[in-house]
């Protein structure tokens, strides 16, 4: 399809990657960056684009959205700014078998919304006992191997699959939560929990857990990322594993950077995650994590319908919808956290698409023109109704909220307009 020459005039043009944050113009051709202040020679614009008073930067990158309704989802993710999403493989059935990734790659190209890159299955079925066949799963367009949330219960098996990942570059992604510490838990086991009467999930398994896969990282020499980290004790772990060399990587959920154990108030569904909101001093540890550039922050979108959050706390689905939310609560945490716009930026574009070994999320010239325009400061209110995702599960239903996108690009063409 022929991409536009757009010519995106007056903007705030943030670029993390490229360490840049001014007023310029930017040049799009031939579906690439084409120039940032001056047009490249010969360029006239199909269309001018005044983006004055608004922010420019790359599309946001999501290293974790589970998409159900494939369609919808996609557009709920561009309405979001985001152009690029890692998919988990935990989908039904799950990413075992090149067949299916291939499905899901043509399905989101045709699409032609949002980037899909698939995450293959560690093991068969996700069932933790034998290896998928990760050769066929990276031929077919996986970006990483991992079990989501299926736990991995034989460490030997694990060890296998690090070896057999790190002898051919593969990355490995691990959500650490020790099976059996975890295993009837429900919700952070704190004060809450207990005064809740719910079955509490400590933090130990959380660091037994990253505690094992740091040591089997350092044995393999495997590119290994820690999803969605929930503690203070957790990251602690892993920022020491970085000093000392190992190439580890991590994310957090932008839930867990405004929520904590507090927020399930009166049993709220809505409230439920996995791994489960912690103390508000597990939050402060996690929101360094993201100031600091230790951990990247990623949506965790899960969207589930009525019936999966309608029943008793410890029963109802955990997660939350979170693609259209992620860059308003990203904004929100940058002003809390007195954090310059660039750096909270760098946490949802360049630093996970260099998690993810992707050439998207940055200006710079030649690349792929990714681009979200967005008003930083107009308010919106989050009902169900403002949602395009079929998941309207979110804790921040009915809350007022800062930061709307107007316009998404991918690979130079308008795929939303606000």
């Amino acid at each position: 399809m022929h991409s536009q020459h757009l010519h995106i005039r007056n903007g705030r043009l943030i670029d993390p990657a490229g360490g840049l944050d001014q007023q310029l113009d930017l040049f799009v051709a031939d579906g690439r960056i084409a120039a940032i202040g001056q047009p490249p020679a010969g360029f006239s614009a199909d269309r001018q684009i005044d983006a004055s008073g608004l922010i420019v930067c790359p599309g946001l990158v999501d290293l974790s959205a589970r998409l159900g309704g494939i369609e919808s989802e996609l557009k709920a993710a561009v309405a979001g700014g985001v152009t690029s999403l890692a998919c988990p493989p935990d989908t039904k059935p799950p990413l075992d078998e090149a067949g299916l990734v291939e499905r899901l790659v043509r399905r989101s190209e045709t699409l032609g919304l949002a980037r899909v890159y698939p995450i293959g299955a560690l093991t068969q079925e996700l069932a933790g006992q034998k290896l998928a066949e990760m050769n066929g799963l990276a031929r077919a367009g996986c970006i990483a191997f991992s079990q989501a949330k299926h736990p991995i219960i034989d460490t030997q098996l694990l060890l296998r699959a690090m070896q057999y990942a790190a002898t051919f570059d593969y990355a490995v992604r691990l959500r650490p939560q020790d099976h059996f510490l975890a295993r009837e838990g429900v919700a952070h086991d704190g004060e809450v929990a207990s005064r809740l009467g719910l079955t509490g999930i400590p933090v130990s398994a959380e660091t037994v857990a990253i505690a094992t896969a740091l040591h089997l990282a350092g044995e393999t020499g495997v590119r290994l990322h820690l999803s969605r980290l929930s503690s203070g004790a957790g990251v602690d772990l892993i920022r020491t594993a970085r000093q000392s060399g190992v190439l580890v990587t991590c994310d957090v959920s932008i839930h867990h950077l405004h929520l904590s154990e507090t927020d399930i108030g009166y049993f709220d569904s809505n409230s439920r995650f996995d791994p489960p909101l912690r103390s508000a001093a597990d939050r402060e540890a996690l929101r360094t994590a993201a100031s600091d550039g230790l951990a990247a922050i990623c949506s965790d979108h899960t969207p589930l319908d009525a019936d999966g959050k309608q029943l008793p706390f410890a029963e109802a689905l955990p997660g939350a919808s979170g693609l259209e939310l992620l860059l308003p609560l990203t904004l929100l945490w940058a002003t809390q956290a007195k954090l310059p716009l660039i750096s909270a930026l760098a946490r949802v574009t360049s630093d996970p698409a260099s998690i993810l070994g992707i050439a998207t999320g940055s200006l710079s010239i030649g690349s792929a023109a990714d681009v979200c325009i967005f008003d930083a400061d107009e308010a919106w209110h989050v009902t169900p109704e403002a949602l395009r995702s079929q998941g309207k599960n979110t804790p921040f239903l009915g809350r007022d909220v800062n930061g709307r996108v107007r316009m998404t690009l991918v690979g130079g063409r308008i795929v939303f307009e606000g």
